[in-house]
């Protein structure tokens, strides 16, 4: 009878730890020259939270940098993450975009409107209609980026990058040329946030120009993150716990 009473007390246990988190499916999109490498510490804390993580790599990058060619376009990226949304059949989804990643998530949600139900901008770019990255960009392409452009590439313009893999590679020039087309009116019904990096309490106006600024005039919630851009390299925990704290409670 003891032996009765002490699984049943752990099956109420168990059941009970499951009523406290219930899974959700994040959809993490990297940045420019980057790769789904660059969210593993972030995926890693999410699942241990019971979390489903994706963390697809773009063509032409990280561990598919053998696929890069000048054709890959910012259509190309769209469809890659359309794409593992469809094949693997995946709802209410919570997509994330960091820095060019926002271009990206962008174009999805124009596709897919009905399987997101959360999408999250980190530090990242947001396009109006008709607009490309690189208009996105504004004054910081021809000071910071257009000297980096070789060919039908575009460098990593922040110093080196590490000898060996996992690390920044160049990116297809089209990605930050090809205009995206704005236009399904279903996207404005998706709770969207903004999460805006800091320093000392205050954000660096030239990337409020390329996101901070449009999510203020579209009214998106916005979280502030004291630190660097690159969040889930200096601090994967953080923005894990960050990404939580977006979403809506009971989510």
């Amino acid at each position: 009878m003891n032996k009765f009473f002490l699984i049943l007390t752990m099956l109420v246990s168990m059941t009970s730890v499951g009523q406290t988190h219930k899974s959700r499916t994040f959809l993490l999109v990297h940045g420019a020259w980057s790769g789904g490498w660059d969210f593993a510490q972030v995926d890693a804390k999410l699942r241990s939270k019971g979390d489903i993580v994706y963390r697809p790599t773009l063509t032409g990058l990280g561990e598919r940098v053998h696929l890069s060619k000048a054709s890959i376009n910012l259509s190309t990226f769209i469809t890659d993450i359309v794409n593992v949304i469809k094949y693997e059949n995946l709802h209410n989804v919570i997509l994330v975009g960091h820095s060019f990643g926002g271009m990206v998530i962008s174009g999805v949600a124009e596709q897919v409107p009905e399987r997101i139900s959360q999408l999250i901008y980190l530090d990242a770019m947001v396009p109006n209609d008709g607009e490309s990255a690189r208009d996105v960009c504004g004054e910081l392409w021809n000071g910071m980026i257009a000297p980096y452009v070789k060919d039908s590439l575009v460098l990593y313009p922040f110093g080196p990058t590490t000898a060996t893999p996992p690390g920044d590679v160049p990116q297809s020039l089209k990605t930050y040329t090809e205009p995206l087309k704005i236009s399904n009116p279903l996207v404005k019904k998706i709770p969207t946030a903004f999460i805006v990096m800091t320093k000392n309490g205050k954000s660096n106006s030239l990337n409020d120009q390329m996101g901070l600024n449009k999510a203020r005039e579209r009214r998106w919630k916005i979280y502030q993150f004291e630190g660097g851009h690159y969040s889930m390299r200096e601090q994967p925990e953080k923005l894990a716990l960050k990404l939580q704290e977006v979403l809506p409670k009971g989510r």
